[in-house]
């Protein structure tokens, strides 16, 4: 009897270090299989990651840089964009692949935005034409969209030829324009751009144009990594404080923030903030032609410069080739980063810009 209960207790021992084996041994298959799947998981996002560094574009957005799939035969579209401060925040300004701001009267500078890459649903608020900013415009091939210009300027636009949509006879049919209630005139004229093309063309205007791209910089090549130009204030009249901008460098996404008056510059519609990969500040003469303030700008020859990318800075001299404004240095052109270029054109960077390093 002793022996058959001692032969009993020896069987359940060894059952159950059975069962404890096989319990063990699911919990480490179980793992292997979670660490495997974990494994081949890794291996998914890294092949994705391959397979996204790998791919291919047919084609690239000349003033921007970026890649695309998509057939790009569309002409720019060039619109003078109010920056009053009654005209603030503006709509489809982080849109524009280069915008050029120059003082208009006074303190105040107006924009020239150049839209190709994308073509917000509304742009403005739209402002008169001057004639610096047209033949900027005319420069890039692009169609210029302008609202009203005191008669010698549309005389000017008339007889060189400048192709171009002027709001103030479009007053009335808010097919191309509309007049918004929330701001008052001449702040509240805003440009409906899915109908640009269809009245250019109905002008007779060619609406296609291949651009020859820029010069960006490839993948593999690297600016230097000191922070140099991290921020930058230009004051447009050394004696007139009260209009300024600041370009502040976000780390994040390698873009600077444009600030105006000491507010970030957004888009009305969402309020994301207005940015820019290339800031390049140039200098060049300005003159006073008239009662009214006007100026004559020169931009066809060249000056000196400062281009920020990347939070680094670097002195450069400004060069008009073939109508387009590039940074040169030794010789060389400097090539852009691909993405978002403001362009601000300055009397004297010695006496209104101040840029800073970390």
């Amino acid at each position: 009897m002793k022996k058959r209960n001692v032969v009993t207790i020896f069987l359940i021992f060894f059952l159950l270090i059975g069962i404890a084996g096989c319990k063990k041994k699911e919990v480490e298959d179980n793992e292997n299989e979670k660490n495997n799947q974990t494994m081949n998981e890794t291996n998914d996002d890294e092949n994705e990651d391959v397979s996204e560094k790998e791919k291919t574009y047919d084609h690239v957005y000349p003033l921007t840089g970026i890649e695309t799939n998509d057939d790009i035969d569309h002409r720019v579209i060039g619109v003078m964009i109010n920056n009053h401060p009654a005209a603030r925040p503006q709509s489809g300004l982080s849109k524009a692949d280069i915008v050029f701001e120059i003082l208009a009267e006074g303190s105040t500078t107006r924009f020239l935005a150049l839209f190709h890459s994308e073509l917000p649903d509304v742009v403005g608020p739209v402002r008169s034409a001057r004639e610096y900013y047209f033949e900027l415009a005319k420069d890039y091939n692009a169609v210029y969209v302008y609202h009203g210009a005191a008669d010698h300027i549309n005389d000017m636009i008339i007889t060189r030829g400048i192709e171009h949509l002027n709001g103030s006879q479009h007053d009335n049919d808010q097919k191309l324009f509309k007049r918004e209630s929330f701001r008052k005139a001449p702040h509240n004229s805003y440009l409906l751009m899915d109908n640009v093309y269809d009245f250019a063309s109905q002008k007779g205007y060619d609406i296609t144009d291949r651009i020859e791209p820029f010069e960006f910089l490839d993948e593999d090549e690297k600016l230097p990594e000191d922070k140099t130009g991290t921020y930058a204030k230009i004051g447009y009249i050394a004696d007139q404080p009260h209009h300024t901008v600041e370009y502040k460098y976000n780390e994040q996404n390698g873009s600077y923030n444009r600030i105006s008056d000491g507010e970030q510059a957004k888009e009305l519609s969402d309020e994301s903030p207005v940015q820019a990969h290339n800031v390049f500040i140039i200098e060049t003469s300005h003159q006073v032609i008239d009662e009214e303030g006007r100026r004559a700008i020169d931009l066809k020859s060249n000056g000196q410069g400062i281009l920020l990318q990347n939070g680094h800075r670097q002195d450069v001299t400004w060069k008009n080739r073939d109508g387009v404004i590039v940074p040169v240095k030794e010789g060389e052109i400097i090539p852009f980063i691909p993405g978002k270029t403001w362009v601000n054109v300055v009397p004297s960077i010695a006496e209104s810009v101040e840029v800073i390093g970390e």
